[in-house]
């Protein structure tokens, strides 16, 4: 089975046509402050080296989220680009509490694309840590989850407990990013028939993935995760779906050159889209956030970075349109 993970952002446009079209939203930029933290940052001194991969997971397990991934990054890289580590330490990890992200997904379908929450743990000199996860500010800028929902609220109290517990004695970094206006689309998304839906729906939703997943990974993109997102719903009493998945997917030739420089966008990292489809709606639906929340999030200028994303974004988006034609 599959390794759980899950990763997407946006604001909520929505516009429901018949047949299959693709659904894109912008940023309006004119109502946002000068600064926003859409990104916040947690370190702690580890010169002791009491702190671990299994005592940072332990630390969210006693909060009530499950881990779906801790990714070790070096590793990786090396297998693919070899040289030597930018950072001593850098991974990706990845946490999900099913029954508060439940009780979000049944009035916030696309609270999916944060389900899980990614982080991203990383030392330059295996001394000071980091990590770094979304804000409540930008979770919610992000799913269209209002900031005082008492739900996300929930979620974001144990996320916070959690980081706390894990680097006892941290603190929050103080961050001043600037808010960039970026030059494509916040979000893309997708609604669509399902062919021979009526004949047998999960028949139907089978072969269409079987489809995309293999499209997909023939760009170069890799299906790093998937879950059966319905099971949660269904344990925690959601029943307004006829199915819902999630995908967590990569693309090491984006997130190597951006953790250069950029090690924080963990907490976008890697990219999550969810396909659901409610009992009320003909539509079946995807989406998956555009590379744009990390040039915004984070100040991304620089070539290197911003270049591989940018074509990332551009392929990957052709790459599904091409399935849904």
């Amino acid at each position: 089975m599959r390794n759980i993970t899950l990763l997407v952002l946006t604001f909520i446009f929505a516009a429901f046509f018949s047949g299959c079209q693709k659904q894109v939203a912008t940023l309006d930029t004119q109502k946002m402050q000068h600064e926003r933290e859409d990104i916040r940052i947690f370190s702690v001194d580890n010169s002791d080296g009491k702190i671990t991969t299994q005592s940072i997971e332990a630390a969210f397990i006693n909060n009530g989220f499950t881990i779906t991934g801790n990714n070790n990054m070096n590793l990786a890289f090396e297998k693919r680009f070899g040289g030597g580590k930018d950072y001593q330490v850098y991974r990706l990890m990845f946490v999900y509490n099913p029954k508060i992200m439940a009780k979000i997904l049944k009035n916030y379908p696309e609270f999916g694309l944060l389900a899980p929450l990614s982080t991203s743990v990383y030392s330059k000199d295996g001394k000071i840590f980091y990590i770094s996860s979304l804000s409540l500010v930008g979770i919610s800028r992000i799913t269209g989850v209002p900031q005082n929902n008492p739900d996300l609220l929930e979620l974001y109290g144990a996320l916070t407990k959690s980081l706390k517990e894990a680097f006892v004695g941290g603190k929050f970094e103080k961050l001043s990013y600037e808010v960039i206006k970026p030059d494509g689309e916040i979000i893309t998304r997708f609604a669509f028939v399902l062919k021979n839906e009526s004949d047998d729906i999960d028949e139907a939703k089978s072969a269409y993935q079987e489809t995309l997943e293999g499209e997909v990974e023939s760009v170069g993109f890799t299906i790093a995760g998937f879950t059966n997102v319905l099971d949660d719903l269904s344990e925690n009493g959601v029943d307004d779906y006829e199915f819902y998945d999630a995908y967590s997917i990569c693309n090491l030739d984006v997130i190597y050159p951006v953790h250069k420089k950029h090690p924080e966008v963990g907490a976008f990292a890697p990219c999550m889209m969810y396909m659901y489809k409610k009992k009320d709606d003909k539509f079946t639906r995807m989406g998956y956030p555009s590379v744009y929340n990390w040039v915004m999030s984070t100040n991304i200028y620089d070539d290197e970075s911003l270049d591989p994303l940018i074509d990332a974004q551009n392929l990957l988006e052709a790459t599904i349109d091409a399935t849904i034609e």
